[in-house]
């Protein structure tokens, strides 16, 4: 169990026992009329599940520890929360009035929890959209992110003047890339790739062509470039 989920347990449990002792220990006559009728048992089973949903709804926002997936979490836990106390009004209200007609209660409740549901519902499915959204975008974007880590490296490595000067080269042309990819981009993806590994073999051996191969990779990041605006 997540941390953020088990401290809300511990604040639902005590919010839930302190409904429990509140209904049932104060007394079960007002006015002569029992409250334990049709209507009080209709707002009770209704604020039980609204209980039950708002602890759904925090397992489902809060039971994690990705700190993006919390951010975006945080509408449906408001909205949650926010159909939680309203149900409660409207069930605290159906119990406490003697005599209310049942059928009255089960339409105000039933009517509530549809609304609450649906409110529910959209939140999380917005949050789930931006997520998808926000993990096509770190795919998308993971072959320059490792790609300007490995040139980076690579000029760490290097030891001769010209090798160093020929990996800065390239270090700054994959720095400066469009870092959006696309299946359009794959074939001069792996040319790129390629000719990375060319150049780090010959970097790794000291071999003068790296500065040669270093051009040859800045032109093909040149050409990734101007197709990523093309397909833009």
């Amino acid at each position: 169990m997540k941390k953020n989920f088990k401290y809300y347990v511990m604040v639902w449990v005590i919010l839930l026992v302190m409904f429990q002792i509140t209904v049932f220990v104060t007394p079960g006559e007002i006015a002569g009329i029992s409250k334990f009728d049709a209507s009080f048992w209709v707002g009770y089973v209704f604020i039980m599940i609204a209980f039950i949903g708002q602890l759904a709804c925090a397992y489902a926002a809060l039971n994690t520890d990705d700190r993006r997936k919390l951010f975006l979490n945080i509408p449906l836990v408001t909205i949650s929360f926010t159909a939680f106390v309203v149900s409660f009004v409207c069930g605290a209200l159906c119990m406490a009035v003697p005599g209310l007609p049942y059928w009255v209660g089960i339409v105000v409740c039933v009517l509530m929890l549809g609304v609450s549901a649906i409110a529910v519902v959209q939140a999380k499915a917005a949050a789930d959209l931006v997520s998808d959204v926000g993990d096509k975008i770190k795919a998308k974007t993971l072959f320059i992110r490792m790609l300007t880590a490995d040139a980076e490296s690579l000029m760490a490595k290097a030891a001769a003047d010209d090798a160093k000067a020929a990996c800065r080269k390239v270090y700054e042309a994959v720095r400066y890339s469009d870092p959006m990819s696309s299946d359009a981009l794959s074939g001069i993806e792996s040319q790129i790739t390629l000719k990375f590994d060319e150049l780090s073999k010959a970097v790794t051996a000291g071999d003068k062509q790296a500065a040669g191969l270093a051009d040859e990779l800045v032109v093909l990041l040149g050409d990734r470039n101007k197709r990523c605006k093309m397909l833009k």
